[in-house]
């Protein structure tokens, strides 16, 4: 996805605030967000490229994301109480993002929305949230063939 992906993210993000706020309470509480957690990690251990971008350590950043969803989709704000804002941009820009870092990461995302049950009835909104907000998190360009970056040089 291009510079137009990026655009349809920011937006999409912003559009589907307002439809999917109702959705911890239409699956049951915090549950489901745990499991889908649960299995998205399953599948990141499973990915060489991608795991090497999380720490050995993933409890944290397990309960880190649960709550961030389970406050995301309209639930308890506990991310906020206990990490302070979400401020997505601003807490990954230490990854290198490029477009196959997030496809990867969205692979597994939405094979983790795919095996949650309670999640079928609002699983088109979740998989265009996730694809939407990993499409925002791209930091870097892919390298073209043959050009070094700046900090190669």
């Amino acid at each position: 996805m291009g510079q137009g992906g990026f655009a349809r993210g920011a937006a999409g993000i912003i559009a589907l605030m307002t439809e999917d706020v109702e959705i911890y309470e239409a699956v049951g509480g915090d549950a489901p967000f745990v499991a889908l957690v649960d299995a998205f990690y399953a599948g990141v251990e499973g990915d060489a490229k991608l795991r090497a971008l999380y720490p050995a350590d993933l409890g944290p950043g397990k309960q880190h994301l649960a709550w961030f969803l389970i406050q995301r989709f309209g639930g308890p704000d506990l991310f906020s109480q206990r990490r302070g804002a979400p401020m997505l941009r601003m807490r990954h820009r230490e990854f290198a993002i490029d477009p196959a870092m997030r496809d990867a990461w969205v692979k597994h995302m939405l094979a983790a929305v795919d095996v949650v049950p309670e999640f079928t009835a609002v699983r088109g909104t979740l998989r265009r949230y996730f694809e939407d907000a990993a499409t925002f998190l791209i930091n870097r360009d892919p390298l073209e063939p043959g050009r070094a970056r700046l900090n190669q040089l």
